[in-house]
């Protein structure tokens, strides 16, 4: 695929993708927090129990939930069977943050060179002022080349990731060291907390990234969350609440067959910082309301550079068409303050995370790649998308996203004894 910025068809097909959000496009405190250390990370996770809960039948993007698929209607979108877990696991507080990830990067890539095509120019504030959260420096030390583009956005979800960047992260950490492992237990969640060394090893871990249609190959470890360990940890209530336990959003029980009118309050943010400033609206993620603009902010140093947040972008679209596609801004992790059942934050809104779960593509054939499930909704898409049936789906390595789309993360599960 030529590069967005030289294909003339580029500007309408970003459009297209970012003004729906990603999710619309398809068919119809820190859990990962930077350490003082060099190549050193800290993991907050939630404990998840209850194995053996009951999955749900969901039909793709409607509003509803069937207690199996055998009572979902028979016309339309063939029902999917989520949230059914038979092990206890843990799983990330908050989504990856940029400052982890560029702790990972100057980990895994201490010359700058960029094998595994980690970092693209887009990711950059100079080519993209409003929304480059990783710059590469070119003459640096080694372990230095990638810094976090502005202050602000160390404490952001990282938004340009792939299934594939997601695992070489995992695996890096799973060929770590755990430097140190603590519990806690507060206000009914469960917590461990690992400080761990990352690796500079990515291709192989828990995921054997030769094989393009990579799954777990071990039984411990870190992990990214399985569809329906994602899910469960979103939505399912061990106390019965919601409905058939299950709530609508990650964030309160809802109503199912209401559309959006128990969806939880939209998030406004700080212009210049990206904190989330009306908190005590609860409850409360990071989406774009019916009527309302979507949750946006702006580095300083792209404001003083005059129109830098609302023009200025690596595609050479114009100012309108600029302004229409993009919209909607990365929030500070965790500062929504709503949990899910299990203690999550941020499952709802914000980024859209990535998970390991394998799926058929949508026209049936999938042309030699390997597609992935994908949740939570996005910064500048409506309340639907952080419904249990919003389980979207793109290809693992899908390149064009990483260059263009900013708003797709991911979170770390671990598995097994690791846990323990």
């Amino acid at each position: 695929m030529a590069s967005p910025a030289r294909s003339p068809r580029a500007p309408r097909a970003l459009a297209a993708l970012a003004g729906a959000g990603l999710l619309v496009a398809l068919p119809a405190a820190p859990s990962l927090a930077a350490d003082a250390r060099p190549g050193v990370v800290t993991v907050r996770t939630v404990q998840v129990g209850k194995p053996g809960n009951p999955a749900v039948g969901v039909v793709p993007f409607t509003d509803a939930i069937y207690a199996s698929c055998a009572d979902a209607p028979t016309t339309g979108p063939d029902c999917v069977s989520i949230g059914g877990v038979d092990h206890r696991y843990g799983i990330a507080e908050l989504e990856t943050t940029v400052g982890q990830w560029v702790t990972f990067l100057n980990t895994v890539d201490p010359r700058g060179r960029d094998a595994h095509r980690l970092w693209t120019r887009s990711q950059g504030s100079t080519a993209w002022p409003g929304y480059g959260q990783v710059d590469r420096v070119r003459h640096a030390r080694p372990g230095t080349h990638y810094r976090v583009a502005a202050k602000a956005w160390a404490d952001k979800p990282y938004g340009f990731a792939t299934f594939l960047s997601a695992a070489r992260f995992v695996n890096s950490l799973d060929n770590g060291t755990v430097l140190s492992r603590s519990r806690a237990h507060r206000h009914g969640v469960r917590y461990v907390t690992y400080r761990v060394r990352l690796s500079p090893r990515t291709e192989r871990g828990m995921y054997d990234l030769r094989d393009p249609a990579a799954t777990r190959s071990r039984q411990s470890g870190f992990v990214v969350p399985s569809q329906d360990e994602w899910v469960k940890a979103a939505y399912y209530d061990p106390d019965g609440g919601g409905t058939l336990s299950y709530w609508k959003y990650p964030t309160n029980p809802g109503v199912f067959g209401d559309g959006s009118a128990t969806a939880p309050h939209p998030t406004a943010l700080d212009y210049s910082t990206g904190d989330v400033v009306n908190r005590r609206d609860q409850p409360l993620a990071g989406f774009r309301a019916s009527g309302q603009p979507a949750p946006t902010w702006c580095p300083p140093a792209a404001q003083l550079s005059g129109g830098g947040c609302s023009t200025v972008n690596p595609f050479g679209m114009g100012a309108s068409a600029y302004a229409k596609a993009f919209v909607g801004s990365l929030a500070t992790v965790g500062q929504a303050r709503t949990r899910s059942p299990w203690g999550t934050l941020d499952q709802g809104g914000n980024a859209v995370e990535w998970t390991d779960t394998i799926t058929p593509p949508p026209s049936g054939r999938d042309g030699g790649r390997t597609w992935r499930r994908l949740h939570g909704g996005v910064a500048n898409a409506p309340a639907y998308q952080m419904w249990p049936s919003a389980v979207g789906l793109q290809p693992q390595d899908n390149a064009f996203f990483a260059r263009t789309y900013p708003w797709l993360g991911f979170r770390v599960g671990v598995v097994g004894s690791l846990g323990r």
